[in-house]
Formats: structure tokens, C-alpha cells, sequence
């Protein structure tokens, strides 16, 4: 694909905008944050994306009625890549931009969105998801959790377990899926609620990871509540808001993933030069694969993005989605598994620069940890293939005889 003349501007203005913005007292940040590393400056970065906010540089595609620039589709494109590019900060309120809004944008009432879209827009409330649960990870129809009415009807209250919440250790809201239908199953009888975090019926509990960060938690609700009027779409019909915020969860913004990725494999190349191991052919060959194969993943992500942009059915995205989801996750291992070669007998040491009692990896060595986890979180590799076979390619669900 090719960008048009206003397209092409409008990536000069915003590089022109990160290159100014990101000096002085934000200079610091660049490359901080981001999977395994969601620990780092957390109150600096709040305050980055808040400055974002007043320059209008918040959820960029969503509807200008809505506070948004409405982008189209490859501009937004153009800001995650070119964000990415400029090696610049995480944001911290990743889930409220790009799920949360968006969610309610489709499935929400004038009443949520004026409610909660504000302050999302702003950066002044953060947000945790709430799906995961002990026995509902992957298979997440499985749902345990419980809501019920109160007496008076006003309030939902909120009984069960979450795990692997993300952000919900700083974040003010958590949006959970909880079965609300008694003795329903599977998909059937769940509900999408917004939930307050602070508030005596829920407990948190931060999960530290190989990494040394705690990006995910345990979130436990005994008799927690929120209003009868935040649920998004209608009780008991949850689960297409569910599924309709994890499609939000793959778009735009993985492309600005790859340019990530491009990083990471630069630094394993320099890595690679700097202490010979590149000399080695075989695993040079490696790494010159890594960079044909990131080539045809960014390609495939822009094919995906133009089928549903062309208006494609939901079975042809929602393919294209669980295929890029298995090609990064599978191309990030082996590059982690390849940088811990390019470092060999120094990889199992921690870095020699690191204080007494502190955990410090060198970023080869977290590229390594936190890529254990990209086939499992957000759908693994198993689930992404049974929606291949059952959405795009029709097999049955199981064997006939099974």
C-alpha cells in the first residue's frame, strides 16, 4: 500500500511534534515501559501521557464529537509506528485508550460515554481488565466470577476471583465479565460491568514477575458493587462486548508493535557485533531470518487491517487477527532464544552493575523472560488455532465419532 500526500504530512508533523517534545525533561523516558517493564518511571510516564492529553495526542481515532482527531485508519497507523519510532514511553493508560473507549463507543449508552470517555480522554482514570480467572484463562467462557442484583435493584454486587489483572494495582476502574444468569454456561448469561477499584469489597494482589515487575495481579471481590446502570449492553449478553474489546485489543496499534520488534532485533544485532558472536554463520543466518520474517509480519498486519477496512466479514479479521497473534508471539521467542546465543555464558549472569539485592536484567535477558509469556497472554497459540480452524476455515468443533 502506498500513503496519500495528507497522510505523509501528517507523519511529518508528528515526528516533528515527538522530536521536539521528547527532550528537556522528558528525555529520560524514551524506552521505558512496556511488556515486563510496566514498573519503570510510572508517575513520570502518567505524567507524559497527560501532557499528551492536553496536546491533544489521546485516542487520536476516536470521533472528534467524542474528543478524538478521527483519524482514519492509516493515520492511526502512522502515530503507533511513529510513536514507536521515536523509542518513546509507554503509556500507562493503554487499556482506558484502546479498549475501554472504543468498547463503549460501540456498545455503550450516551450515558457511559458521557460518564467515562471525559476522563479517559484526559488521563485522570485508569483502567484494569478484568477477564482472567484461575480456571478461565484461555478457555474464558469458563467464567466464574458472580453478579447479582441487589434488593432494590440499584447495585450489582461482585463475588469471585480475577488473575493476571493487568494495571489493576494503580488503576481506579477494572471492567469485568461475571456471570449474572444463575446456573448458566459457557458464553451464555455473562454480563460486561464497569467496576470501581477502590472500594472495601475488593482486594488486590500484585504478581511479580520472572522480570522483576508486578504488571499483573490477583483481584478478589467479596461483595463489591457498582451501579445497576454500568453494565455495557444488555445483562446477560456480555460476551459479544467481550469478544467486540479484544478485536479493539488487535488493531492499530500492533503495527507500532513491529516497529518495537524492529528495535529489540537491532539491539540483539549490535549485541551480536560487539562480542563477535555474529561471526558465528549459523547464528547469523538466524538473526538474517528474523529480519525476512518481521518484513512479511509487518505485510501480513497491513493486509489484516486492509480487509477489515475494505469491509471484509468479521470471520476474515477475525482471522487475520489470530494469525498475526501467532506469527509475533512465536517470531518474539526466538528472538529472545537467539539473543540469549548472541550473549551465551554471559546470559546467566545478572549484569555486574547492579546493586546489592536489586534485580536488574540486561534487556537481552528480558527479551528472553517476558517472550515465555507472548504465546499464553492475549489468546494462545492454542485458542487463536482452534478459531482458524472453526471461523475461517469451517472444521467442526470436535472429530465426528469423538
Amino acid at each position: 500500500m502506498g500513503y496519500s500526500a495528507a497522510d505523509e504530512a501528517f507523519r511529518a508533523d508528528l515526528r516533528a511534534f515527538l522530536e521536539d517534545h521528547l527532550a528537556g525533561e522528558w528525555k529520560g523516558l524514551r524506552g521505558l515501559g512496556g511488556p515486563g517493564r510496566d514498573h519503570e518511571a510510572l508517575d513520570e510516564r502518567l505524567e507524559w501521557n497527560r501532557f499528551l492529553a492536553r496536546e491533544g495526542w489521546t485516542c487520536v481515532g476516536w470521533p472528534t464529537e467524542h474528543g478524538g482527531r478521527g483519524l482514519s485508519l492509516w493515520q492511526q497507523v502512522i502515530f503507533h509506528e511513529e510513536y514507536a519510532r521515536a523509542n518513546a514511553p509507554a503509556t500507562v493508560n493503554h487499556l482506558g485508550e484502546q479498549l475501554v473507549g472504543p468498547t463503549l463507543l460501540a456498545f455503550g449508552t450516551d450515558a457511559q460515554r458521557e460518564r467515562f470517555l471525559g476522563p479517559i480522554l484526559r488521563v485522570e482514570e485508569l483502567w484494569a481488565q478484568g477477564y482472567s480467572e484461575p480456571n478461565a484463562g484461555s478457555d474464558l467462557a469458563n467464567v466464574q466470577t458472580r453478579a447479582r442484583l441487589s434488593d432494590d435493584g440499584s447495585q450489582w454486587v461482585v463475588d469471585g476471583q480475577k488473575v493476571w489483572t493487568s494495571n489493576a494495582h494503580f488503576s481506579q476502574w477494572v471492567f469485568v465479565v461475571a456471570r449474572t444468569e444463575p446456573g448458566s454456561q459457557r458464553h451464555h448469561g455473562l454480563s460486561f460491568l464497569l467496576v470501581p477499584l477502590d472500594q472495601p469489597g475488593i482486594e488486590v494482589r500484585p504478581i511479580e514477575q520472572l522480570t522483576g515487575g508486578s504488571e499483573f495481579n490477583e483481584v478478589f471481590f467479596t461483595g463489591a458493587v457498582t451501579d445497576a446502570d454500568l453494565v455495557v449492553g444488555e445483562p446477560g449478553r456480555g460476551w459479544g462486548v467481550a469478544m467486540g474489546l479484544l478485536g479493539f485489543e488487535r488493531g492499530v496499534s500492533t503495527l507500532g508493535q513491529v516497529v518495537g520488534f524492529q528495535r529489540e532485533l537491532a539491539v540483539v544485532c549490535e549485541r551480536a557485533r560487539a562480542n563477535g558472536a555474529i561471526d558465528d554463520p549459523v547464528l547469523r543466518d538466524r538473526l538474517a531470518s528474523l529480519q525476512a520474517e518481521l518484513s512479511v509480519m509487518r505485510s501480513n498486519g497491513i493486509r489484516g487491517l486492509s480487509a477489515v477496512s475494505g469491509g471484509e466479514d468479521s470471520a476474515a479479521g477475525g482471522g487475520a487477527g489470530s494469525i498475526f497473534k501467532i506469527v509475533w508471539a512465536n517470531w518474539h521467542q526466538r528472538l529472545g532464544e537467539v539473543a540469549m546465543d548472541v550473549l551465551g555464558a554471559e546470559g546467566l549472569l545478572q549484569s555486574p552493575e547492579a546493586a546489592a539485592g536489586t534485580y536488574e536484567l540486561d534487556e537481552l535477558q528480558r527479551i528472553f523472560l517476558f517472550a515465555r509469556a507472548d504465546t499464553i497472554y492475549g489468546g494462545s497459540d492454542e485458542v487463536q488455532k482452534n478459531i482458524l480452524a472453526e471461523r475461517v476455515l469451517g472444521l467442526p468443533r470436535e472429530p465426528k465419532g469423538a
